[in-house]
């Protein structure tokens, strides 16, 4: 995070009232799952020195249940959901979680039949809600997607202007996808056939839309797991960024 971002997000979580160390997953099916997150719960297995230090940062600070107990719909995250749904529900999810901070991620629904200007415009007004709340933002970019690939990075490339904007927080799972596996991420590629959908050894499963999750790498992250494993790539940035805003964000005003 640069300068201007920490600062932004201390005036911000300087307004806020609610319980420390909650933590809202505001997403689709992405998000619900608990392949992501959840897992970081229990005793990970070979994690890069950066991502234990991470991992023992949140469990000091998150209030657990936020590990797997916050969700379905009344807690911001639900399968084949869409920005509009956020944009409708933001404010009863705000004033019933209060959370100190929101990981948020829309976006690949939104890619059948949504155009980017109103994309753009429901997201920066669900990231706005949040911030008159008091609640610290961090948005993710979307994965890239099979058959709407320049879609996809288009929106991707909203949710990043979005953020330098609005000057909160970004994990940008879109480019560290292309960067791990630029050419051959999208795991409905004839070249991975005879794989489980979510077993493909690339980063995107084989339904070419949620990433990938194989079992043998379930909780565990040799260096090959990041270039693997959708979810366990998802789990990595994310633990990261948001042991970040609690370092340099949210232990600030203690």
């Amino acid at each position: 995070m640069d300068a201007a971002t920490i600062e932004h997000m201390r005036e911000v979580h300087a307004r806020f009232e609610g319980r420390k160390g909650t933590l809202a997953l505001f997403g689709d099916s992405i998000t619900v799952s608990l392949a992501f997150w959840a897992p970081l719960a229990y005793e990970p297995r070979n994690m890069p020195p950066e991502m234990d230090q991470a991992v023992r940062l949140v469990k000091a600070y998150m209030v657990p249940e936020c590990w797997r107990e916050w969700r379905g719909p009344e807690f911001g995250n639900e399968g084949r959901t869409t920005i509009r749904w956020a944009a409708e529900n933001i404010d009863a999810w705000l004033n019933r979680l209060r959370p100190e901070t929101a990981i948020i991620m829309f976006g690949t629904n939104d890619l059948n039949d949504l155009g980017e200007e109103e994309y753009r415009e429901r997201l920066e007004m669900v990231v706005r809600r949040c911030l008159d709340h008091g609640t610290v933002v961090i948005l993710t970019t979307i994965p890239p997607r099979h058959g709407f690939a320049e879609k996809a990075a288009r929106f991707a490339d909203i949710i990043r202007e979005t953020a330098h904007n609005l000057k909160v927080p970004l994990i940008d799972y879109h480019a560290e996808i292309l960067k791990r596996r630029p050419d051959d991420w999208d795991g409905a590629h004839d070249q991975f056939q005879g794989y489980e959908t979510y077993e493909v050894e690339t980063l995107i499963a084989r339904d070419g839309i949620h990433p990938s999750n194989p079992q043998r790498l379930m909780g565990d992250f040799p260096a090959e797991s990041l270039r693997i494993s959708g979810f366990g790539l998802r789990n990595y940035l994310t633990v990261l960024r948001y042991a970040e805003v609690i370092q340099k964000v949210l232990q600030a005003r203690e």
